[in-house]
Order: C-alpha cells, then sequence, then structure tokens
C-alpha cells in the first residue's frame, strides 16, 4: 500500500533565502495586530463584561427560538444569544449581555429573563457573573496566556539550547498575539473560550518548532561545518512532510466544529484553524529564522564556508 505524501519527498525549497518575504508578512500581521488591538480592542462576551446565563426547558413542545429572541429583545435587556441544547429541541441557552443602562445589575437582569419566560419554561439553571469577577478572568486568562508561552521556552532552553529557548519564546508569542489579533480584527467575542483557543495554539504551535529545532540539532551533530543557513535548509525540509500532514490532519478534525458545533465552538474553531496556520508558518519563518541572528550555537559556525566532504548536502 502506497503511502499518502501531500509534500513531495526530499524538496529542497531555499527557505533561508525567502527569510525577508517572511519578516515582512510577520511585520505586517504583527502591526495590524496591534493597531486592532490597540484601537479596536476586543469584542468581551459576557466572560470578561458581566452577564447572566440561562438554561431553561420549554414544559410543552419545541423552542420557538425566533419568537423568543423577538420577545427578550423587545425587554431591552441587552444583547440577546440563544442557543440550543440538548437534542430534543426543548432545552435553550440564554445568554444575556447588559445593556449600559443596565450595566451592574445583572441580578435584576437575571430575575426579568425569568419573568420574560413566564409559565412556558421551566429555568433549570442561572449564572451570573458580575463585574468584578468578569475583570479578574480577564486578567488572569492574559496572565496564563503569557505564562504558559514564558514556560514553554523555559522548557525549550532546557531541552536545546538558550538560543532555541529565545527564539520559541518570540515565535509561540507572535502566534498567540496575532490570532489574538484576529479576535480584535474580526469582532468575534473573546470570552473564555477564546482564552481556551490561545492556550491550546501555543501548545499546538511549539510542537511544529521543536520538530524542526530537534532536527536542526542532529543535523549539527552530523554535519559540524555545514553554515547554520544551510543546516536550517536541510533540517526544514526534511520535516516538511511531517509538518504539512500534521497540520492538514489536524485541520480537518477542527472543521467539522466549524459546520457543525453552533455558536458555542465557532469562534473555537476558527481561531484554532487560524491559529494552525499561522503556527506552521512561524516554526519556519520565525523561529528558526531567528536563529541566523543570535550567537553561534554551541561550536556551529554561522556562515563560514566548509571543505568538509561531510558537511555536504546529502
Amino acid at each position: 500500500m502506497r503511502h499518502l505524501h501531500l509534500v513531495p519527498k526530499n524538496t529542497k525549497i531555499d527557505f533561508v533565502r525567502l527569510k525577508w518575504l517572511g519578516f515582512a508578512v510577520t511585520g505586517i500581521t504583527m502591526l495590524i495586530t496591534i493597531f486592532a488591538i490597540t484601537f479596536w480592542g476586543f469584542n468581551e462576551g459576557i466572560d470578561f463584561t458581566g452577564g447572566v446565563v440561562v438554561e431553561a426547558r420549554k414544559t410543552d413542545g419545541a423552542v420557538d427560538f425566533d419568537a423568543l429572541r423577538t420577545e427578550l429583545e423587545a425587554k431591552d435587556f441587552g444583547e440577546i444569544t440563544l442557543q440550543q441544547i440538548g437534542t430534543a429541541g426543548n432545552e435553550v441557552l440564554i445568554r444575556v449581555k447588559p445593556s449600559d443602562a443596565m450595566a451592574g445589575r445583572e441580578q435584576e437582569v437575571s430575575d426579568q429573563v425569568k419573568v420574560a419566560l413566564g409559565s412556558a419554561f421551566t429555568v433549570t439553571k442561572v449564572d451570573v457573573v458580575g463585574p468584578k469577577v468578569s475583570d479578574e478572568l480577564f486578567t488572569n486568562g492574559v496572565y496564563a496566556c503569557l505564562l504558559s508561552v514564558l514556560v514553554i521556552a523555559i522548557y525549550v532552553a532546557f531541552r536545546f539550547e538558550w538560543q532555541f529557548g529565545v527564539a520559541a519564546f518570540i515565535a509561540t508569542f507572535h502566534d498567540v498575539l496575532v490570532t489574538a489579533g484576529l479576535f480584535a480584527v474580526t469582532q468575534m467575542d473573546f470570552d473564555l473560550n477564546a482564552v481556551a483557543a490561545l492556550l491550546t495554539l501555543a501548545g499546538y504551535s511549539i510542537n511544529d518548532t521543536v520538530v524542526i529545532f530537534d532536527r536542526i540539532r542532529e543535523n549539527r551533530r552530523k554535519y559540524k561545518k555545514m553554515p547554520l543557513g544551510e543546516l536550517i535548509n536541510l533540517s526544514t525540509n526534511q520535516t516538511l512532510s511531517r509538518t504539512v500532514m500534521t497540520s492538514v490532519c489536524t485541520a480537518l478534525s477542527v472543521i467539522p466544529l466549524v459546520i457543525f458545533g453552533g455558536p458555542a465552538l465557532w469562534e473555537f474553531s476558527i481561531a484554532i484553524l487560524f491559529g494552525i496556520a499561522i503556527g506552521t508558518y512561524s516554526s519556519i519563518y520565525v523561529a528558526s529564522a531567528l536563529l541566523l541572528y543570535m550567537p553561534p550555537i554551541g561550536s556551529m559556525e554561522k556562515a563560514a564556508p566548509s571543505n568538509d566532504p561531510q558537511a555536504a548536502r546529502p
């Protein structure tokens, strides 16, 4: 049985020669990200702004979502989001992001929603997130993302050398920041699901980076006199098939969530898909390329030509 190869074996792509194009793309995306976060900000969800989440079950028949949405919006509570839960069609999850007039009065909003539902619904669960708690959640989410990137970089530095750790930190931070910028640019809801997506992305992104770094370390021992640029090209080409296959398979597993996951998982899934592409790109044009501008790794000569026949590319 023949194996499926999305990328031909023994590719000889000169990634290092294209590093300036990669740096340009990185610079543009970073500028867009910083601009969007600074001037547009995030469309924070209930988790970070405060709000009310109500689960209710219709006592007779299925839920008419259009009629229910119209009825609740007429009460002017704020932004209303409805989501079906369960498979029977008679349960609904109601999210209310209070309007400016109702800000800080989440408990009152909760009581009014229950009154508006009336006897036609049985309320099974109510969650109220106040402004203080939501601010703490946002702060803790930011700290969690930064800490995860830092711990990943420390791990890489110990497993390889400090130059690899610095490159991994910058590349992973780049991936998390640019994906966060996606939320600012598109104004998708930024909530705890978004933080979960960013943390997932940090772990996924470092996977490709470590694979390439590991091959660079192996080839450095084998071709001790090979210039660093050639070594990066050789290692990246050797791992390219695996990298592409991993990214494609991961994307294929996420696409069903985009289609069938519903509103609750849509932003999470889109962020993961976007992050897969960014993480694959940054492993080559951010993490690996940065090694060219750092002190020599161990005893490696960064650019000196070699007369050693073993240093020739296989």
